[in-house]
């Protein structure tokens, strides 16, 4: 389970607590340690120290009678109806009245007045200092150990992932055990003159498998594998993020050969503009980090791994080679791809008979390897909550929807007006998906509620063709604008319902213009 974490007090408490603690020793605890000083006696002795008179000050109060002796002691007695008592003093010489000082011993005063109030603040002064280094971010924070690194050591484990558990992404994965079998048989590859790349950027979409894969090198390689994210070198002080670079590459040269892997590197890579007023400690972050990958002083054995999905926002200094190497794209997976991560996630999760993972793959075209787990685990969840002892087909495909579209509106109800609409406006995608030579087959049509949607319909490409012709888009345009054109037939006008096809259905034509040159009019831009 995990812990609560409580809630942090402010400082001014914990000043609080000191103050009390000492308003305390002085009201309370000084003054019973001087009672502690007073002899008690009783009153047949006070009357004989009166007759020989060996008192020099006496205070009667309400109920006691306080002393001092000639000695300099202090005593005190129980009062008496003694009528005879202030003569019998006179007589003997002592003084009414005054305070009578309760002299504790010098000793005990240095230590209550000197020594206690110094332990109470270096007590104070340590407390705070772990609350603030706690506050600051811990031990490595840079404000107490001045910017060290807080690069995390994998440690190679039986548990750990392997290439094997990574699917869809064979080229990626065959560039990196390339690297990994550099760093077990380094002079296979020097007898041939092949010298080690120094970094290796891993490029592609978010949930493609950029961190999973660098997780497989890590269990891998038997060689110490450095992490870190590129938001932990970014600093509040100049200077801090630099410092950061150098304790890091310093900690990799020390257990060379290693790997180093930095993840969302565009956090730190940044182009420089050069303009006043920029980032200066992400630049130096930068700088820092150009040298050590590439500087005079070469790090021999280190190989640099990152992980980034904008690789255009990188600086040109560093993707050049010399620093990185090697660029590998990790895409979508294809067809066959996806139906490995499928069966990579359904380890350990009962299949029924008529699941068919190929057919869930078609349903999920251009999906990324997290996607695909998502579907799985909510799969999963689905079957759980129904009480099945294993995940059928009919599960996987709510799962999709689910994942792709949210889960249905159920307590929402919906009228027979808005269902007559929904259902025309979705059978107008369907007659002109079916009709145009050039769109993907139809292969579900619904009117239940999900999410934002009112209604969809599905429709699956035969095969995933990576380029796309001018009658292509055309006739998905014109696909996407079927729902607003049976509107307008068979209700007379146009409803609400709209909104997202034809917001998809102009940022396909923008590009066409834009990007693809495709206008007749103003021909390629």
């Amino acid at each position: 389970m995990n812990e609560v974490k409580r809630p942090k007090k402010p400082l001014i408490f914990y000043y609080t607590l000191v103050m009390v603690a000492l308003v305390l020793v002085n009201f309370l605890l000084v003054p019973w340690i001087a009672e502690q000083q007073i002899i008690e006696v009783d009153y047949g002795t006070f009357i004989t120290m009166t007759e020989n008179k060996e008192i020099s000050q006496v205070k009667v109060e309400d109920n006691q009678i306080l002393f001092e002796g000639k000695d300099g002691k202090i005593y005190k007695t129980g009062l008496m109806n003694d009528p005879d008592l202030v003569n019998r003093l006179h007589d003997s010489g002592a003084q009414f009245g005054g305070e009578i000082v309760e002299e504790t011993s010098p000793l005990l005063s240095f230590l209550l007045t000197w020594i206690l109030p110094i332990v109470l603040f270096i007590a104070l002064g340590q407390f705070m200092s772990k609350k603030l280094m706690d506050r600051a971010g811990g031990p490595n924070s840079m404000m107490f150990n001045g910017g060290n690194s807080n690069a995390r050591v994998y440690v190679q484990s039986s548990d750990g992932i392997k290439f094997d558990d990574v699917e869809g992404v064979d080229e990626a994965e065959e560039s990196l055990q390339e690297i990994v079998d550099y760093l077990h048989n380094p002079d296979k590859y020097r007898e041939i003159g092949a010298s080690m790349p120094k970094g290796v950027l891993l490029v592609g979409p978010p949930g493609t498998g950029k961190t999973m894969l660098a997780k497989a090198v890590a269990g891998e390689a038997n060689v110490p594998f450095f992490s870190i994210s590129g938001s932990e070198f970014v600093e509040m002080f100049v200077g801090m993020g630099a410092s950061k670079v150098r304790d890091l590459f310093k900690q990799a040269n020390e257990k060379a050969p290693c790997i180093v892997f930095i993840d969302e590197i565009d956090t730190i890579g940044k182009k420089r503009d050069g303009q006043l007023g920029g980032n200066d400690e992400r630049e130096q972050t930068l700088n820092q980090l150009l040298t050590e990958m590439d500087g005079f002083e070469g790090n021999n054995g280190v190989i640099i791994l990152a992980a980034t999905n904008r690789p255009e926002s990188l600086d040109p200094a560093l993707t050049r080679p010399g620093r990185f190497d090697r660029t590998i794209l990790v895409n979508y997976p294809d067809m066959a791809g996806r139906v490995a991560i499928l069966q990579v996630h359904a380890k350990g999760k009962p299949l029924a008979d008529d699941v068919d993972l190929e057919n869930i793959a078609k349903r999920v075209p251009f999906s990324t390897g997290a996607e695909l787990e998502n579907i799985m685990n909510e799969a999963a969840i689905l079957a759980a909550r129904g009480r099945l002892k294993a995940i059928n087909q009919q599960t996987l495909v709510e799962a999709i929807s689910r994942v792709q579209m949210g889960p249905e509106k159920r307590s929402h109800k919906v009228t027979q007006r808005d269902k007559r609409m929904v259902a025309i406006h979705e059978a107008g995608h369907a007659i002109v998906g079916h009709v145009l030579p050039n769109c993907d087959e139809v292969h579900l049509i619904t009117i239940v509620p999900r999410g934002q949607a009112g209604g969809y319909t599905l429709s699956l490409p035969t095969e995933e063709d990576d380029l796309q012709t001018y009658s292509q888009l055309m006739d998905f345009v014109a696909m996407g604008l079927g729902g607003h054109a049976a509107e307008q037939l068979y209700l007379g006008e146009f409803t609400t319902g709209a909104t997202s096809d034809l917001k998809k259905a102009t940022e396909v034509c923008r590009r066409m213009v834009t990007q693809f040159g495709m206008s007749e009019k103003l021909g390629p831009v």
